[in-house]
C-alpha cells in the first residue's frame, strides 16, 4: 500500500506570520496592522493563530507592543491565540491578556542553544518548567518549539537521537504538544521524518506539528513526508513572513497560502478559504512594500489581474 494511501483527511494550520512572519521585520509595523492581520486570518479560516511574544523589548523591539495588540483583536470562538513566552517575566505579563495557549522553546542542537539563549539545552528545559507548571495552573495550554531538528547553522546535521532527548525534556516538564521545526531549511523528506519519529517516541501523532523553513525550496517536500507519518498539524506563515538570521537568504517559514493549496490539490480539508487567505498575505505585503513571499499568491494575484 502506498503511503499517500494513509494521509490524514484534514489539517489544522498554525499561522505564526504575526509573530515569527514579523519579529525580525526592521521598520516597526503598527499594531493596528498587526490587528488587522489576525483579523484577515481567522476571517480566512485560521483556527490557531500565533500572535505576539512576551520578551524583553530591547531584544526583540518589533513585540514591544504585545499589550496593545492582544488587547485589540476581536476573538473569534473556536480560535486558539497563543503567544511566546521565554521566561516567568513574560509569562507574568501575558497573564493579562488571556492567551490560549503558551509556547516555550527549545534548540536540538547544544550550540545554538548556547548561541541564542546562552544556557545548555536541559538548562533551558529547568527554565521553562516553572512556566509551563505557572500555565497549567492558570488553565492555559502549552506548546514547545524544538528549533533545529535536523540542521544547525553552528553544529551542522542534527542526528535524531538529540530530537529524542529534547522531546523527552519537554514531556517532562508537562508541554501538552511540540512543534519539530526545520530552522534553517536545510532538511530533506527523510531526515524530516526521523526527526518526526524521534519526537513520536514521546508525543502522539496528535501532538506533534511540522514547522518547515523553505531555504532550499525544501519546505512542501517535507510537509508532504510529514504528511506520509500521518502528521496533520503544521505551521506556517502567511506571505511567508519571516527570515532566518542565521542562514544568509532563507526566505524564511513556508507560505501559508503554498501549503494550503498543496493540500487542497491533494483534496485535504483546511476549512480556509484560499482567496480571502491570499488577500490577507497581500494586505501585509503591501504594508511592507514587497512582493509577497507566497508563489500560490503571487501566481493567483496575476491571474486576477488578467
Amino acid at each position: 500500500m502506498s503511503a499517500l494511501n494513509n494521509l490524514p483527511s484534514r489539517v489544522r494550520l498554525i499561522d505564526v506570520g504575526p509573530r515569527d512572519g514579523l519579529q525580525n521585520e526592521k521598520q516597526p509595523v503598527p499594531a493596528t496592522v498587526k490587528i488587522e492581520l489576525v483579523h484577515r486570518l481567522q476571517a480566512a479560516g485560521l483556527k490557531e493563530i500565533e500572535v505576539t511574544s512576551y520578551v524583553s523589548p530591547k531584544w526583540v523591539p518589533q513585540m514591544a507592543d504585545n499589550h496593545e495588540v492582544m488587547a485589540g483583536i476581536t476573538r473569534q470562538a473556536g480560535v486558539r491565540y497563543s503567544v511566546l513566552t521565554p521566561n516567568l517575566k513574560g509569562f507574568e505579563a501575558a497573564l493579562a491578556d488571556k492567551p490560549d495557549e503558551i509556547v516555550v522553546f527549545g534548540a536540538a542542537s547544544e550550540a545554538f542553544s548556547q548561541k541564542n539563549i546562552n544556557c545548555s539545552i536541559a538548562e533551558s528545559i529547568e527554565r521553562f518548567a516553572p512556566v509551563v507548571a505557572a500555565a497549567k495552573d492558570a488553565g492555559i495550554a502549552v506548546r514547545g518549539a524544538m528549533s533545529c531538528t535536523v540542521g544547525c547553522p553552528y553544529e551542522g546535521e542534527i542526528p535524531p537521537e538529540r530530537v529524542d532527548y529534547l522531546a523527552g525534556l519537554m514531556k517532562g516538564i508537562g508541554v501538552e504538544r511540540v512543534d519539530v521545526a526545520d530552522t534553517i531549511g536545510v532538511g530533506t523528506p527523510r531526515k524530516v521524518q526521523a526527526a518526526i519519529e524521534a519526537t513520536l517516541k514521546h508525543f502522539h501523532i496528535d501532538h506533534v506539528s511540522g514547522h518547515f523553513h523553505d531555504t532550499y525550496g525544501q519546505a512542501l517536500s517535507n510537509t508532504l513526508a510529514a504528511l506520509e507519518l500521518g502528521v496533520w498539524n503544521f505551521q506556517s506563515s502567511v506571505a511567508g513572513l519571516g527570515g532566518c538570521p542565521y542562514a544568509k537568504g532563507a526566505t524564511g517559514n513556508v507560505a501559508t497560502e503554498d501549503v494550503v493549496y498543496l493540500l487542497h490539490g491533494m483534496g485535504i480539508q483546511t476549512g480556509i478559504d484560499l482567496d480571502a487567505l491570499v488577500d490577507a498575505g497581500q494586505f501585509i505585503s503591501e504594508h511592507l512594500n514587497r512582493p509577497s513571499g507566497s508563489r500560490v499568491a503571487r501566481a493567483l494575484l496575476a491571474k486576477r489581474q488578467g
